[in-house]
């Protein structure tokens, strides 16, 4: 499978969400579910797990109810935040703080704009 790069520059196909739904892994879902739950307080089901990529039409609970970038960027209709124009944003510097492989990634597709 060919990578999905996400708005915020990490690999979609590289996510435990997106493994388990590619897996039809209900088991890890429920795992998911539970350490995302407890360790956002934030309540997530099993079917909250199910996601295709953040540009897809099937989402991840984690990428409705907690991302803060993929708003964001579909709101500006970029397709990365490296196309964007204040790349990088407060909100992005904040995130790809903790994130190397995503900074590499968006510098990358920067380098080729």
């Amino acid at each position: 499978m060919s990578e999905i790069i996400a708005y915020c520059g990490l690999n979609c196909t590289e996510c435990s969400a997106f493994k388990a739904t590619q897996a039809k892994d209900s088991e890890r879902k429920k795992q998911l579910a539970k350490q995302w739950a407890e360790g956002l307080s934030v309540g997530f089901k099993p079917e909250d797990i199910d996601c295709k990529g953040c540009k897809s039409d099937v989402l991840s609970g984690w990428c409705l109810k907690i991302c803060k970038i993929r708003p964001c960027a579909e709101k500006r209709k970029v397709k990365t935040c490296a196309h964007c124009g204040d790349y990088p944003c407060e909100k992005l510097k904040e995130f790809l703080s903790k994130e190397p492989v995503a900074t590499k990634n968006l510098e990358e597709i920067r380098k080729t704009l």
